[in-house]
């Protein structure tokens, strides 16, 4: 169990961004936010946020480690990738 601040995570979803997209919409546990401040688990799909001149890969994602148990983390990620 993680002891302290929390953590950021980068993934690169494999395909585009339709995939990535797709990907986050099937989290039940990470909200969606443009903001990865908060004691909650969130993610990001950057590329969406930059504007009109986007430097992110369109498949990146940033998860925000909140406090719910790992666990339950690693599942949510786990029934989305199914």
């Amino acid at each position: 169990m993680q002891n302290g601040f929390g953590s950021i995570v980068s993934i690169l979803v494999k395909g585009d961004q339709q995939n990535a997209l797709q990907f986050a919409s099937k989290l039940n546990i990470f909200k969606h936010a443009t903001s990865l401040g908060g004691v909650e688990s969130l993610i990001e799909h950057r590329r969406s946020v930059e504007g009109e001149h986007p430097v992110s890969p369109e498949n990146l994602l940033r998860l925000a480690i909140g406090i719910e148990h790992i666990d339950d983390l690693i599942e949510d990620l786990n029934q989305a990738l199914a």
